[in-house]
């Protein structure tokens, strides 16, 4: 008797389950599944494994991207010049490949490296110069597609050895080698920012500039940091991308900048700094995958999908200016 009562008053103790506060943390994921389910119902290709095979090969390089974006956005910065990157360190590689026949080993480095170090150049001016992360990415996403174009000559690079595009377009099982690279990454990622001293700084950069400072943090050291990884990780898309289509394409990258963006956003990173998570990204460059495929089964203009992607980014900003009462 006295344990049934016991039990009872347990039972009337225990918290109601929060539904508002459940949907506006995992709103992106509810809108996922919906999206999903929306469109298995509208076309049966839609769940088709070469289906899913694809979307998941097309997500990987923009979520490669997105996370080093996602690093960028928590410090309350941006960066624009993504996409240059991507083509200039693409180009980098097919260089390499074509015409100096290096080892695949040595490509790969090279190409991260190139994208590292112009990275680092937008941290640098970020950083010390105190100069706006906007126009600082902007200008070196004018000046690193002009290197591009004046490295390649303005030319298609190719063709490349048969066992580099097996980055782009090889399988392990079914699952395709870009989004192995894409999960690896994320992982990094995620422990960077979880278990990492830099981690910890990134996000008090971003929530508190002058706070962190008075605690003793090198923001100008972090701002470097996140900088160099975002172009760390245009090097890596750039490989995958290269070996994708086999060649190196110097108008390569074009708008990439803006995907990484709306992934980063629509996964619950705010642009104000200092709030954000690496997994919402990862479901946010799922939906914009998912968006994108589904569009295209539905055989919808490439034109209307540019409007239905701002919505939705619109969206995911009010939802987070909601989220956070600003």
């Amino acid at each position: 008797m006295s344990s049934a009562l016991s039990r009872s008053l347990e039972g009337e103790s225990r918290p109601a389950f929060d539904w508002k506060q459940f949907l506006l943390k995992y709103n992106i994921v509810v809108v996922l599944l919906l999206i999903c389910v929306a469109l298995s119902v509208y076309t049966d290709r839609f769940l088709n494994q070469e289906n899913i095979i694809n979307i998941t090969r097309q997500v990987s390089i923009n979520g490669i991207l997105a996370i080093g974006m996602t690093m960028v956005v928590l410090t309350a910065g941006i960066d624009l010049s993504v996409g240059s990157l991507v083509a200039f360190s693409g180009v980098v590689t097919a260089v390499l490949l074509r015409d100096h026949h290096w080892p695949i080993l040595m490509v790969v480095p090279m190409s991260l490296a190139a994208g590292m170090l112009l990275g680092s150049v937008n941290g640098y001016f970020v950083a010390y110069w105190r100069a706006a992360p906007f126009v600082v990415t902007l200008a070196m996403m004018t000046a690193a597609r002009g290197m591009t174009f004046v490295y390649s000559k303005g030319r298609p690079i190719s063709p490349l050895p048969a066992e580099f595009l097996f980055l782009g377009k090889g399988s392990l099982g079914p699952v395709p080698i870009p989004v192995i690279i894409f999960l690896l990454t994320f992982l990094a990622g995620y422990v960077i920012l979880r278990h990492f001293r830099i981690g910890r700084y990134i996000y008090a950069v971003g929530g508190n500039e002058t706070a962190a400072v008075v605690s003793g943090i090198n923001i100008k050291l972090v701002k470097v940091f996140v900088y160099s990884f975002s172009g760390l990780l245009c090097g890596l898309a750039a490989v995958i991308l290269t070996a994708r289509v086999s060649a190196g394409l110097p108008q390569a990258g074009q708008s990439y900048e803006l995907d990484a963006i709306a992934a980063t956003v629509i996964g619950g990173t705010s642009l104000s700094g200092g709030r954000g998570r690496l997994w919402g990204t990862l479901i946010g460059a799922l939906l914009l995958g998912v968006v994108n495929n589904g569009l295209d089964l539905m055989e919808i203009s490439s034109f209307y999908q540019q409007i239905v992607k701002g919505v939705i980014i619109l969206g995911a900003v009010l939802i987070d200016s909601k989220r956070h009462g600003s």
